[in-house]
């Protein structure tokens, strides 16, 4: 048996240790994450709230996470909400978000949403200037809030898993600083044509919804990495020629859709690594193709591209500006460029007529006052049919 002195001497220096420690942790210089996990009564108000608050205020509130607490309903509350950055209210039974509590956070920055009852979302959500992240996914939305678009400087939007048809016409115009933007397993008809002026997206997944068509000029999405589209089904029967001009495309999923041609722009997108198709009733290119993979699609779209660009009429290639501005300082199929690879697929500026040219000297002639106002000049002639 130890004796009763032992047992005091072994307290005694557990006690010192204890306090040693906790000496060596209150002087340690790293930095630690600032997070507070409030109760109930920290949204609802009251006497806790204002408590908490209180001894929060010399903390720097930064981190609010109240997920998964079984929260049916929030109320406006004493917390200072301007000093949180970051509110987590995910995996809670919340039915409606007030007004004015949400026009409180003018410091939120990242707002966490998913897995609620949610089916609107309050229009002060335009209020949160600074929000770059946002999560609204696993509820009941039909749609966005319009106000949405005042949030500029959102990077990321996660609205999967709801019930929208549609996005704000204006999304692309207005938050111009996303990154990425996942709306699958929705009920989506049509993407916005504003969607082709986020130019800096890099991620876009649309999969799950009921897409009928693209927009057509996805080649201002510059910086698209990953464009995934599939399982829209039997709804989604084309691709927009703008896919194959995609220059910073990584992976591309069309598959369980009902594409039976694809664009043999495709054979331009050089960055591409991976090339969902499967699944879908492909006539061209032939099936043998597909199977034999990426490479082998590339080359064939390619070669593809190049026959119907010599196929095209001679009027059309030198008139072509509009393909001249989205193809850009291109070579021609087969000629090879100063870094030494093979450019197939792509149009010679070199077969356009410069708009320059028309200006220089030897065409100003055409524009001289005496011609132009002519009796017989051919631009005041009457039409001959």
């Amino acid at each position: 048996m130890m004796g009763y002195e032992q047992m005091n001497q072994m307290t005694m220096t557990t006690t010192a240790m204890m306090k040693n420690y906790n000496k060596r942790g209150l002087n340690n210089n790293t930095p630690q994450k600032k997070m507070t996990r409030r109760s109930v009564s920290a949204i609802d108000g009251g006497a806790a709230a204002a408590a908490a608050e209180k001894g929060d205020r010399s903390q720097n509130l930064k981190t609010l996470d109240l997920s998964g607490m079984s929260l049916a309903s929030l109320s406006a509350s004493s917390i200072n909400l301007a000093s949180i950055s970051k509110l987590d209210l995910s995996n809670n039974n919340i039915q409606k978000i007030p007004e004015s509590l949400v026009a409180r956070m003018l410091n939120l920055s990242a707002l966490d949403l998913h897995s609620n009852q949610l089916k609107t979302l309050p229009n002060s959500i335009g209020c949160l200037s600074k929000l770059k992240f946002l999560n609204v996914s696993g509820n009941y939305l039909q749609f966005l809030p319009k106000t949405i678009e005042d949030c500029r400087s959102l990077e990321e939007l996660n609205a999967n898993f709801n019930e929208l048809t549609r996005l704000p016409d204006a999304i692309g115009f207005e938050l111009t600083n996303l990154t990425k933007l996942s709306v699958n397993s929705n009920k989506i008809v049509q993407l916005p044509q504003s969607v082709s002026h986020l130019t800096s997206l890099r991620v876009l997944d649309a999969r799950l919804n009921r897409l009928g068509s693209l927009p057509e000029d996805l080649e201002n999405l510059v910086n698209l990495q990953v464009l995934n589209v599939s399982q829209n089904f039997q709804y989604l029967t084309t691709l927009p020629y703008s896919v194959g001009l995609l220059i910073s495309l990584v992976e591309l999923d069309v598959s369980y859709n009902g594409i039976t041609v694809l664009p043999h722009s495709l054979g331009c997108l050089r960055r591409i690594q991976k090339l969902s198709v499967q699944g879908n009733p492909l006539i061209s290119p032939p099936f043998e193709v597909v199977e034999q993979g990426l490479e082998a699609l590339k080359q064939y779209m390619s070669e593809k591209m190049t026959e119907s660009y010599k196929k095209t009429p001679t009027k059309k290639k030198s008139w072509g500006i509009g393909k001249l501005v989205k193809y850009g300082l291109s070579s021609s199929p087969g000629r090879r460029t100063g870094r030494g690879d093979e450019r197939q697929g792509f149009i010679n500026v070199s077969d356009y007529r410069q708009i320059d040219g028309i200006a220089s000297p030897r065409h100003m002639s055409l524009f001289n006052p005496r011609r132009l106002l002519s009796p017989l000049s051919a631009y005041f002639s009457p039409p001959r049919y």
